[in-house]
């Protein structure tokens, strides 16, 4: 197994085992394949790599694009200042624009809660050839409410949730949509990053620290910190539930953004490279057309310099 492969298996939430996110170390940078590295050293081998999979992962997308067989949902999954959004930015920030879209889900709208709780999450999924990505998604719903259950109240659901087998269902409900994605042509990559409780905090006091990022700061956030141990179960339950052969969970450690963003881009180039897409073919009439163009371009009289 190679270093790169150690890796993986070791944020890999495998399917059948549990997420032991208690057990997970939220500051771990590699293992035993890089004690030998400073955390200097480490930190520009890191961006090095990043630099080189934000190329990777370009072209990868323009293939994607190209192609039109395929789509790619990224699902990111955090605690408050994990860092989800200077992932997506940092990783994304060499694609094509018109091949990316970021979705986020806020509170339900009047009509959004007439329906199902995965109706406006199936009318976000990108459409074959695009990325799509969820910043926040549909596990709020088994985990935000899962830790207020109360909210629930809104969506006047048959059962509520202290119905036995009521968060089981929701897992099978989310199984089952993710299998069906998976099955038209829509992989779905899941990341969880893991943020210790202790770097949360110094985030929180940065940005109260800096007058240009305490826009960023909610102070309602310190209220669901109260919180912790409880969205720290919920998500246990949802990652060990949901993660699955079609649907894989990544645990990503959070601490260092470096680190974090160097394996979310690795992950994703590697699936979209596993996806076998090959360049468009042009019919023979087309490509004839193309040959016939291309000899009246080379035809024209070359234009001296004004």
């Amino acid at each position: 197994m190679t270093r790169a492969q150690r890796i993986l298996d070791h944020v890999t939430v495998k399917p059948g085992t549990p997420a032991s996110l208690a057990t997970r170390d939220a500051g771990w940078l590699g293992g035993a394949d890089y004690e030998q590295l400073s955390k200097d050293e480490l930190e520009a081998e890191a961006r090095r790599v990043l630099a080189h999979d934000v190329e990777r992962l370009a072209q990868a997308q323009e293939l994607l694009w190209a192609s039109d067989d395929r789509a790619l949902l990224v699902v990111f999954q955090a605690m408050d200042a994990a860092g989800k959004d200077s992932a997506i930015g940092y990783v994304m920030s060499g694609v094509n624009p018109q091949g990316v879209q970021v979705v986020g889900f806020k509170q339900p709208s009047s009509e959004e809660l007439d329906h199902t709780f995965l109706w406006r999450i199936a009318k976000a999924v990108p459409e074959r050839g695009r990325i799509g990505i969820f910043n926040r998604s549909h596990y709020e719903e088994v985990v935000a409410l899962r830790v207020h259950p109360e909210w629930l109240a809104k969506q006047r659901l048959p059962d509520g949730p202290d119905t036995p087998g009521f968060w089981e269902g929701r897992y099978e409900d989310i199984n089952a949509f993710e299998r069906h994605l998976d099955r038209n042509g829509t992989k779905v990559v899941k990341f969880f990053l893991h943020l210790s409780r202790d770097e949360q905090k110094r985030r929180f006091l940065a940005r109260l620290d800096n007058p240009q990022r305490e826009w960023a700061f909610n102070a309602a956030d310190v209220d669901e910190r109260e919180r912790w141990d409880d969205y720290v179960a919920a998500y246990e339950a949802a990652l060990t539930a949901t993660s699955t052969p079609w649907a894989p969970w990544y645990v990503i450690p959070a601490d260092e953004k470096w680190f974090t963003q160097a394996l979310v881009a690795a992950i994703l180039v590697d699936t979209i490279e596993g996806f076998g897409l090959q360049w468009p073919q042009l019919m023979p009439a087309a490509h004839e057309a193309n040959v016939a163009a291309r000899r009246r371009l080379e035809a024209e009289p070359v234009t001296a310099p004004s």
